[in-house]
């Protein structure tokens, strides 16, 4: 299944205007502003001028939030993401709710308590993003994120993506048995999206710090469902054989 675009000119547009393009902007707007975001519970909240404010939702960072603040701009950012601009990207700071500037370490430790699984979660949304995929909440869907391949006023979803670690069934069981998948695979191909399974091998690695990321292994895998009705064979090509 190949990208759905929105409008005869948005594949012209997203090939102009790339997302490693979009990203470098925004890498370069936060570091020169020294942009710092503060802690609220699962997000991190920043506050960003009006060109950030561009960037931020062309790069499709964080959730704007209305405030009667005419000057500034406000933006919700999840945890994931939070930490991919700080840690990956370093271009933000984040402040803890006790105003102490919060190192990889300890914003690490902070995320971990929030969410049993962020450190599988966030491998799975820095790999992606780092191949230049758009990367949004996939709740709606029932999965854990949804890929886009620009920016998603172009183009519609292209990936519904879960996240499973290697043999670790008590972290995530989900598609351990065949109706799991059936029923995954189906909500996927009703929403016109190609489920993409991330697992997530640790190598023997643990959780402690943001630097056992570097040894995490992510395989990738595409299910799709088959349906008897479609031959290989062109339906002619077959009449004219039997005949």
């Amino acid at each position: 299944m190949g990208p759905r675009w929105k409008g005869r000119a948005s594949e012209a547009k997203a090939l102009a205007d790339p997302m490693s393009k979009i990203i470098s902007d925004l890498h370069s707007s936060l570091v020169q502003s020294e942009a710092h975001a503060v802690l609220a519970g699962y997000s991190a909240l920043l506050a960003v001028e009006a060109e950030q404010t561009e960037l931020l939702n062309r790069a499709c960072f964080g959730r704007h939030i209305v405030t009667a603040e005419k000057d500034k701009q406000w933006y919700q950012l999840g945890m994931e993401e939070g930490f991919y601009l700080c840690h990956s990207l370093k271009c933000l700071k984040i402040v803890g709710e006790d105003n102490s500037m919060k190192n990889d370490d300890e914003l690490w430790l902070y995320m971990k308590a929030k969410k049993e699984t962020f450190p599988l979660l966030y491998k799975a949304y820095s790999h992606l993003r780092k191949k230049n995929w758009v990367v949004r909440s996939g709740s709606q869907y029932g999965v854990d994120f949804v890929a886009y391949r620009h920016h998603p006023s172009l183009v519609h979803s292209e990936y519904a993506v879960l996240v499973l670690a290697e043999g670790e069934d008590g972290e995530n069981g989900r598609l351990r048995v065949w109706s799991d998948i059936h029923c995954t695979v189906r909500l996927c191909g009703g929403v016109a999206k190609t489920l993409l399974i991330l697992t997530i091998n640790k190598n023997g690695q643990g959780t402690a710090t943001p630097s056992c990321l570097e040894q995490y292994a992510v395989e990738e895998r595409t299910i799709s469902r088959w349906s008897p009705e479609q031959c290989r064979e062109d339906p002619a090509t077959v009449a004219n054989g039997i005949k």
